[in-house]
């Protein structure tokens, strides 16, 4: 049997939606990345990697070519988170959270809106996506997040907040019943990490230059 056949093969049934392995698993292993940054702890990126390799083939099952493009960047990004939060950890013996500056807020906003809208004209002119600015709008999203993630700063939480109040209609609608409630999850844990992570932030004050340079360079941990 081919290996997205097995993947895409149903488990059970969410009312009359099968929900098949790679999204039940996936979702587990989503649940488990976002319980794992909760805590700061470096696993949380492997097990990322992990569990998008797994909703990969879910989103290929269920037509989402936005939401598949999607796993694929998380998994680049949360290589790239890893070795960031590696370096911290060695350097200070833990993962230091922070607000960013008003420079990486606004350019997290610019980056999501005017990505949204060019990857999104890309999914329905080359008809890769059946609702094709939602998906993309989820796929920019995750992406912002996950670098704000890699660089510690609160806002990570505010962007999955986001991205998951598009994410439980969007997956709903694809079929993807299991991922939908998996996301009211998300709903509460996201909110449980802008709390903790508030509260652990170390609030910088930083000269005009610094904060102006301070979204180029890697930050101080």
């Amino acid at each position: 049997m081919h290996i997205l056949d097995l993947l895409n093969t149903p488990v059970f049934t969410l009312g009359s939606v099968p929900v098949p392995w790679s999204d039940l698993l996936g979702n587990i292993a989503a649940i488990a990345t976002v319980f794992l940054a909760l805590r700061r702890n470096i696993l949380s990126w492997p097990v990322q990697i992990a569990g998008s390799i797994l909703l990969l083939s879910a989103s290929i099952g269920a037509g989402l070519g936005g939401n598949a493009s999607r796993q694929v960047v998380i998994i680049a990004a949360a290589i790239w988170g890893w070795t960031r939060w590696k370096a911290a950890k060695e350097e200070a013996g833990e993962v230091q959270v922070r607000w960013g500056t008003w420079t990486e807020r606004i350019v997290l906003v610019l980056v999501l809106g005017l990505g949204t809208l060019g990857f999104g004209a890309l999914l329905d002119w080359g008809g890769w996506s059946w609702n094709p600015y939602p998906d993309a709008y989820i796929f920019i999203g995750s992406l912002v997040a996950m670098v704000a993630q890699g660089r510690a700063i609160v806002e990570f939480w505010l962007v999955w907040l986001a991205v998951d109040l598009v994410g439980i209609p969007l997956a709903v609608s694809g079929g993807l019943l299991f991922s939908g409630a998996v996301y009211l999850v998300f709903l509460v844990m996201v909110v449980m990490g802008i709390v903790d992570w508030s509260r652990r932030s170390r609030q910088r004050i930083s000269s005009p230059h610094e904060i102006a340079s301070d979204i180029s360079r890697p930050d101080p941990e």
